[in-house]
């Protein structure tokens, strides 16, 4: 942790929501003038997309069903650590970015499912930015969370999860439900490793939990909406938060634990921008006064 060169933490699985709070946290940042820089965990994968499909076809025929991106064989763990280290001290650090599609591929001159090269991040920012699967990772060799000043987890309950990620393989990318089922399977081993343990080492988490019949999720028509759902909001450690005034500020909600409130889903971004506002602030005044 870093008081002059402070870094913010994003920790989700695919299709968790990660996205939608990074746009909360972009809104704090452009009302308050905070100058971030952004890292996204896709510029960390070991593999670009022809690399992992043909790796993955190998281990397959070794007999390893459960070869996954969430693993640090799959991953540059080691890269993304010294990053958060470079940029605690410096305020700087190395990133690429992972080309997703057509549009990105225009904007950076590569082709899809391959990296740019690195480079270093802008000089003279407020704060680090981190969004993706590893934002929290703590392995025998490497521990990324140790240099997160605000580490914030964002995980739906596991059948809205593999709901989520069903309809978004089926309808963006044509998979068919077995194929996505596969995946999911075998992705669990490396799930339960190393994604999972990770909500352990944050500070907040945002759980969202469906109020619908989620029992099956594979034949699930359709996603749960954010009206048809709660999320349960925990603090690692709950000394100076103001309980009595979020419970007042958010309508319908009440707290569970000592260290929990559940507000309804509709709610989310209210919540957030209300409990992550006066961190950052809190982040930016220890930064200048460090200097």
């Amino acid at each position: 942790m870093s008081r002059k060169h402070p870094i913010i933490s994003i920790t989700g699985s695919s299709g968790a929501g990660t996205t939608s709070v990074k746009r909360t946290f972009e809104q704090i940042f452009r009302r308050e003038k905070v100058e971030a820089v952004y890292i996204e965990g896709d510029a960390f994968h070991r593999y670009d997309r022809l690399e992992m499909r043909n790796r993955m076809a190998d281990e397959s025929e070794r007999g390893n069903k459960h070869f996954s991106h969430f693993s640090p064989d799959t991953n540059l763990f080691e890269e993304l650590e010294a990053t958060f280290r470079d940029y605690s001290v410096t305020g700087s650090g190395r990133t690429r970015t992972y080309i997703h599609d057509d549009v990105e591929a225009e904007k950076h001159g590569g082709a899809p499912g391959t990296f740019t090269e690195w480079q270093q991040l802008p000089e003279n920012s407020d704060l680090l930015f981190y969004e993706g699967l590893h934002g929290a990772v703590v392995t025998e060799t490497v521990n990324v969370a140790q240099y997160a000043d605000l580490k914030i987890g964002v995980v739906p309950v596991i059948n809205l999860e593999w709901i989520q990620k069903l309809h978004r393989d089926r309808s963006d990318r044509g998979y068919s439900t077995e194929a996505v089922t596969d995946t999911v399977l075998r992705r669990m081993p490396d799930y339960i490793h190393y994604i999972c343990p990770q909500f352990s080492e944050t500070d907040i988490n945002f759980q969202r939990v469906p109020t619908v019949d989620t029992s099956n999720p594979f034949i699930a028509r359709w996603i749960p909406t954010p009206d048809e759902s709660m999320v349960v909001i925990r603090f690692r450690n709950p000394r100076g938060i103001d309980f009595p005034y979020l419970l007042s500020m958010i309508p319908a909600s009440f707290m569970s634990r000592a260290n929990s409130i559940v507000i309804h889903g509709s709610k989310l971004d209210l919540a957030m921008q209300l409990i992550l506002t006066p961190l950052i602030l809190q982040l930016i005044e220890r930064k200048r006064g460090a200097k």
